[in-house]
C-alpha cells in the first residue's frame, strides 16, 4: 500500500480528482446543451417584449405565458442586411435562427466595413421582430452588439411603425463595470430612450448619448442622458446604435419597413 504522504500519491489523487471532474463536467455540459440553448432562447424572446413594451421590466411571468404572449405578438423574419429585404434562405427557420452563430460561420457571414462599434463579422441574414396587432406590425425590434469598455454589448431596440421613434431598449448581456457602464441593464435608465428619435428627416443616424441632462423628447429628440462615471460605455452604445442603424445595419429595411413594404 502506498503511502498516504507521499509526493507521488497525493499527485497521483489529484490528476485522478481532476479526470473524473473533467468527466462530470462534460456530461453535464452535453447532457444539458439542449436545455441551455433553450434557455437562451426563451431569454432572448424575453428581452424582445421588454424592448418593445409588451412587458414590464419587474414583472415576473411563468414560462408558459410568456412564451404565449411572443407566439401571439411577435412574428420573427429574417432580413438581408445588404439589400433591407425580407429573405426566406432554404434550410433555415427564422424562429430558431442564431444570429450569433451565424456571425462566426464564415459561408453566412462577412466582414463587417471600417466602424468604431466594435463589429468586425455580420451576419448576411439578422432577425428581426414585428410586434403585430392583428396582420399589422405596429413596431419592429432589431438586434444590436458591439463592444463596450470590457467586452461583448447585445440588446434590442425597438422602433415605431415609422421606422425611427424609438418605442424601448433593452441590454441583456454586457460585461460592463457594475453600477457605472453596467447601468446600461438598468430599466430607469433604458425608459429615457423612449420617444426618441433614431434618424433625422433625411434618414442620417442621430441619436446619441451626451453629457448632462438631455431634454425631453419631443423638444431634444436626438439625446439621451449619458451614464454618469462611464464615459468609455456611454461612447460605445452611441456608437453601437448608429452602426446598427446605418447602411451597414438595418437603415435600409427601415426605410422599407417606415414606407408600409408588405414584409
Amino acid at each position: 500500500m502506498p503511502r498516504l504522504d507521499s509526493t507521488r500519491y497525493t499527485v497521483t489523487f489529484a490528476a485522478i480528482v481532476c479526470v473524473v471532474c473533467a468527466l462530470l463536467v462534460s456530461v453535464a455540459a452535453v447532457g444539458f446543451r439542449d436545455r441551455q440553448d433553450t434557455n437562451a432562447v426563451v431569454f432572448r424572446q424575453k428581452n424582445v417584449l421588454l424592448a418593445a413594451g409588451l412587458m414590464q421590466p419587474d414583472a415576473d411571468l411563468p414560462r408558459a405565458e410568456l412564451l404565449r404572449l411572443f407566439e401571439q405578438r411577435i412574428r420573427t423574419v429574417l432580413v438581408e442586411l445588404a439589400s433591407g429585404e425580407v429573405a426566406q434562405p432554404p434550410g433555415i427557420d427564422p424562429r430558431t435562427y442564431d444570429q450569433r452563430k451565424a456571425r462566426n460561420d464564415l459561408a453566412l457571414s462577412a466582414t463587417a466595413p471600417p466602424n468604431n462599434a466594435g463589429v468586425s463579422r455580420i451576419a448576411k441574414y439578422a432577425a428581426v421582430y414585428h410586434v403585430m396587432e392583428g396582420d399589422r406590425a405596429r413596431q419592429v425590434v432589431i438586434p444590436i452588439e458591439g463592444v463596450g469598455m470590457w467586452g461583448g454589448v447585445y440588446g434590442f431596440l425597438a422602433l415605431d411603425a415609422d421606422g425611427t421613434t424609438i418605442r424601448g431598449l433593452t441590454f441583456y448581456e454586457q460585461k460592463e463595470t457594475p453600477g457605472l457602464g453596467g447601468e446600461i441593464s438598468n430599466p430607469r435608465w433604458q425608459a429615457l430612450w423612449q420617444g426618441r428619435k433614431a434618424y433625422d428627416d433625411k434618414w442620417q443616424p442621430r441619436i446619441r448619448l451626451i453629457k448632462g441632462r438631455a431634454g425631453p423628447p419631443d423638444k431634444d429628440p436626438y439625446q439621451v442622458d449619458a451614464l454618469s462615471g462611464a464615459t468609455i460605455t456611454s461612447n460605445a452604445v452611441s456608437r453601437i446604435v448608429a452602426f446598427w442603424l446605418s447602411d451597414a445595419g438595418f437603415a435600409k429595411y427601415l426605410r422599407r419597413f417606415s414606407e408600409g413594404a408588405r414584409l
